[in-house]
């Protein structure tokens, strides 16, 4: 991760767990302005030891992403014969995306959010770069409603890349904010007019759409790149 990539991570763990720069600098025992600073205009380089590790332990993240050294590879588990074992991953190729507590609606757009700690969840770090995701971009949420049913349903949890938005936009499902609301659908381009008419529409027939609007009116999050649906 280069220096800016602990910056930014930390700007959108901010800004989608609605805290604010002041109240974490004063978490820290620092100034005012010390979070801003750094965010803003990379004074201080790099955070702290001690700033990175609470910082990492309030919001409940991989220190890795707040920009921690990797940690030394750890030997892989040994099987009885002791060959290497390639059913387990390494600590080392584990990394963290945090699961915030926030849901994007799939209904009928009422604004939907939940106070709660931030949790994370760990993925192979080769997985990722093979879909061509890095952690720093992603966050997990959850889906409220069934306007997606079936591919999204109600309490499934969705891998959200905040890199893929409005500049990359292309046909496919994506969180976005619409008339105030978070919500999760699929997006399509218009076949005449392309990224200057977007349709927002929902998976599920007996829920509405919105046929070629205004793309000024669509702020896109990110694109939903994976899922995980609970079945007990």
């Amino acid at each position: 991760m280069d220096e800016t990539g602990p910056r930014q991570f930390l700007a959108r763990l901010i800004a989608d767990s609605g805290e604010n720069y002041g109240a974490l600098s004063r978490l820290l025992g620092r100034n005012a302005a010390y979070i801003q600073q750094f965010i803003k205009r990379g004074t201080p380089r790099k955070l702290d030891e001690n700033d990175r590790r609470t910082l990492a332990r309030y919001f409940g993240v991989d220190e890795t992403l707040l920009g921690a050294p990797e940690p030394e590879p750890q030997p892989h588990m040994l099987s009885d014969n002791k060959q290497e074992s390639r059913i387990f991953p390494r600590f080392a190729d584990l990394v963290l995306v945090p699961r915030l507590p926030v849901e994007a609606s799939a209904g009928h757009g009422a604004l939907a959010g939940n106070e709660g700690e931030v949790r994370a969840i760990s993925f192979d770090r080769i997985w990722l770069k093979e879909l061509g995701l890095s952690a720093e971009n992603l966050s997990i949420i959850d889906v409220k409603g069934e306007s997606m049913a079936p591919t999204l349903g109600n309490g499934d949890s969705i891998m959200v890349d905040r890199s893929d938005n409005m500049a990359r936009l292309r046909d496919g499902i994506y969180v976005l904010r619409l008339d105030d609301a978070l919500m999760v659908k699929r997006v399509s381009l218009s076949p005449r007019r392309g990224r200057a008419g977007l349709t927002v529409s929902s998976d599920n027939p007996h829920y509405p759409s919105w046929p070629d609007i205004d793309p000024a009116l669509v702020d896109i999050v990110g694109r939903v790149v994976w899922s995980c649906r609970r079945l007990v």
